[in-house]
């Protein structure tokens, strides 16, 4: 006779596998600072103090974010940076390019930043932004910032390590141009909770795989 318990625990089972792997294999996505950095631990940040805002620079560039190492690219020309000497920002010759952030070291498992656009002068201006993350797990995470300031904060958080994040600007019109533009990039590890969380549903998988076998 087939019990309610054997035909529960097959769901049972199969539920928390898609948990269990969902928590394998996502991006958690923090549009707060705050938050972001309540869920992170280590943070280290790139403020670009001395990057040149007068001439380009070559790319790739070799970084580093506190005690995280990575690389910064330009998908076709070179670097130019924008804002101020006393607060430089990290941007582009050529406003149809993108920034690809990877190559990170560290273990870093969460990248954020400020991201917002800039004019042909390297100063701030008004529109929108668009990222697309990718861990090591197979997720990916595009988010676009509609309306981006100097304070527009987006963070990725991965249950495995970051692999890039893109960073493009949404051109206005044909003849009106955005700059793409990024500020204090943070990478991190995340809190000890997040891996308990995860464990936690690997652990009810199998104790409930023991339960069957017994």
């Amino acid at each position: 006779m087939i019990s309610k318990k054997s035909l529960l625990q097959p769901l049972a089972v199969a539920a928390l596998l898609c948990f269990a792997g969902a928590s394998q294999a996502a991006l958690t996505v923090y549009t707060s600072q705050a938050s972001f950095l309540a869920a992170v631990a280590s943070p280290g940040v790139d403020t670009y103090t001395g990057f040149s805002i007068t001439g380009t620079t070559p790319s790739p560039l070799n970084r580093t974010a506190g005690p995280y190492a990575y690389t910064a690219a330009v998908s076709t020309t070179s670097f130019f940076g924008a804002g101020t000497t006393g607060n430089p920002w990290l941007s582009t010759n050529t406003a149809t390019d993108s920034i690809t952030f990877n190559a990170f070291g560290g273990g870093a498992r969460a990248i954020g930043g400020n991201f917002f656009g800039s004019n042909v002068a390297g100063l701030f201006q008004a529109g929108n932004v668009t990222l697309v993350a990718t861990d090591s797990l197979g997720a990916t995470s595009t988010q676009t910032i509609t309306g981006a300031t100097v304070t527009s904060f987006l963070g990725f958080v991965s249950n495995g390590t970051m692999t890039s994040l893109v960073l493009s600007s949404v051109q206005p019109s044909p003849t009106t141009f955005l700059w793409p533009t990024a500020d204090n990039l943070t990478l991190a590890v995340p809190e000890p909770g997040t891996y308990a969380l995860m464990l936690a549903g690997l652990g009810a998988v199998g104790f409930l795989a023991r339960r069957r076998r017994g």
